[in-house]
């Protein structure tokens, strides 16, 4: 997959995205801010959430528009979308402070009005949110663009995985990357099940990744380990700032520790490899090897007595110490003499 000029998979670097989604509490500078944080903080790219409350849902107070648990608890579907909407006339001037900076920049689209404003901005990558990868029109009209998409899975079935996934290809899409995803608020580690990110990647030959809406960065450490070339983490300045994502967003130092994790850990994964590594050489001298431990007189045997397999590694290896004993000093040998075969005579 490539976004932006920048190729993101196998033997390349973890593609990192700060997920601004609501943490701007309304406020442009603040979200301009946090764009400028974000890329402070090590983060590859920033992604916004395109929608208005009314094109997400409408505004009733009917039982099934009123959350129930979590979070968001009794909160009105309608106005938590109205609090938490990045205003659309902002967007152009997000983008460009994105690319001001080097870093990119791109949304989730919510309805297919969404898509076309982001064509206008040129968005150089769509994103499927977890809850609307059921949304077929949505994922049609999306793939149509033929940029490269990335989907959350979520709460998706393996079938509604496939069918997404089909859909996407079917209607011309580019790339696509499918991210492991708990759709919960916040989530818990015991929840994500890892181990299907690279299960995802096999079953439908896409690259997969991670979106995180736990605390801390242990889950996206497991993820790279496992093979997650995406991690995606809301980001906020400051979570005493409150609004609706707060609870489960990174700050910038976090984010930046986060970051330094996951390139340890894919620098960690390295490749199969056996032997001395790069920086062991010094340590080889530790090992055990076969030293003199009694002076021995010239024609002097070798015994368990005046000889042992002991540490430094300066002497035969312990492999040969059969072959050693029983034999005898061409030399006299004084104790703390590692044993070297141009001193042993003899024969066993």
């Amino acid at each position: 997959m490539i976004i932006d000029g920048r190729k993101i998979g196998p033997g390349h670097p973890v593609y990192i995205i700060a997920e601004i989604s609501a943490n701007h509490n309304g406020d442009k500078e603040k979200c301009l801010e946090l764009v400028r944080l974000a890329q402070a903080s090590g983060a590859d790219a920033v992604k916004l959430q395109t929608y208005t409350a009314d094109t997400l849902t409408i505004n009733c107070d009917k039982p099934p528009f009123v959350i129930e648990g979590g979070l968001w608890d009794k909160r009105n579907l309608y106005e938590l979308y109205k609090e938490a909407y990045t205003p659309w006339e902002w967007h152009a001037d997000i983008f460009a402070e994105a690319k001001r900076l080097g870093i990119t920049c791109f949304s989730t689209p919510f309805d297919t009005t969404a898509v076309d404003f982001l064509e206008e901005l040129d968005a150089p990558v769509h994103k499927v949110a977890s809850f609307e990868i059921v949304d077929i029109p949505l994922l049609q009209k999306i793939a149509s663009t033929g940029k490269p998409v990335i989907a959350s899975t979520g709460m998706a079935s393996l079938e509604e995985i496939a069918r997404a996934e089909e859909t996407l290809r079917v209607h011309g899409a580019g790339d696509i990357a499918l991210l492991k995803c708990v759709s919960s608020y916040p989530a818990v580690p015991a929840d994500f099940n890892v181990r299907t990110i690279p299960h995802l990647a096999e079953t439908f030959h896409v690259i997969s990744g991670l979106s995180d809406h736990s605390m801390g960065h242990t889950v996206a450490v497991a993820a790279v380990s496992l093979g997650a070339h995406i991690v995606e983490k809301h980001f906020i300045a400051d979570r005493s700032d409150g609004g609706p994502d707060s609870a489960f967003s990174m700050e910038p130092q976090e984010f930046a520790e986060m970051v330094q994790a996951l390139r340890d850990a894919e620098q960690a994964l390295g490749s199969i490899d056996y032997g001395v590594g790069h920086n062991e050489s010094g340590s080889i001298t530790f090992r055990r090897s076969i030293f003199v431990v009694e002076d021995i007189a010239a024609g002097e045997v070798f015994t368990e007595q005046n000889t042992r397999i002991i540490r430094p590694g300066h002497g035969l290896p312990p492999m040969d110490y059969p072959r050693v004993l029983g034999r005898t000093a061409t030399a006299a040998l004084q104790r703390g003499t590692a044993l070297t075969w141009d001193v042993i005579g003899g024969s066993v």
